[in-house]
């Protein structure tokens, strides 16, 4: 997949499970870890892990294994990598106090 369609496809499965405020930012020559940052709210500890589960889950099925999965166990804020994009599903709390958007953005 190339990056749009990567982008594309995170933010698709991210929305299928009601995700709140997605926002792609590109973070190229900004970041090392990666070019795109996709940043979305989940409305719970629940509803913040079961976007990440359904998001890796639908990223396998189509042959793009997540790099890592973490924070399932917190469920505050819980990160998908797939390579060139990161996917950051937050709670709100989390989500203002970090602020991604006005880091990297």
């Amino acid at each position: 997949m190339q990056n749009e369609q990567l982008n594309a496809f995170l933010v698709d499965k991210a929305d299928d499970m009601k995700a709140e405020g997605i926002l792609t930012i590109d973070v190229q020559g900004k970041s090392s870890i990666t070019d795109f940052m996709i940043i979305c709210t989940g409305t719970s500890k629940r509803h913040v892990t079961s976007i990440a589960e359904h998001v890796a889950r639908e990223a396998k099925l189509v042959g793009k294994e997540p790099f890592a999965i973490d924070g399932t166990e917190e469920g505050e804020w819980v990160i998908v990598d797939m390579g060139d994009s990161i996917l950051h599903v937050m709670q709100q709390e989390q989500r203002e106090l970090y602020q991604l958007e006005k880091l990297w953005g």
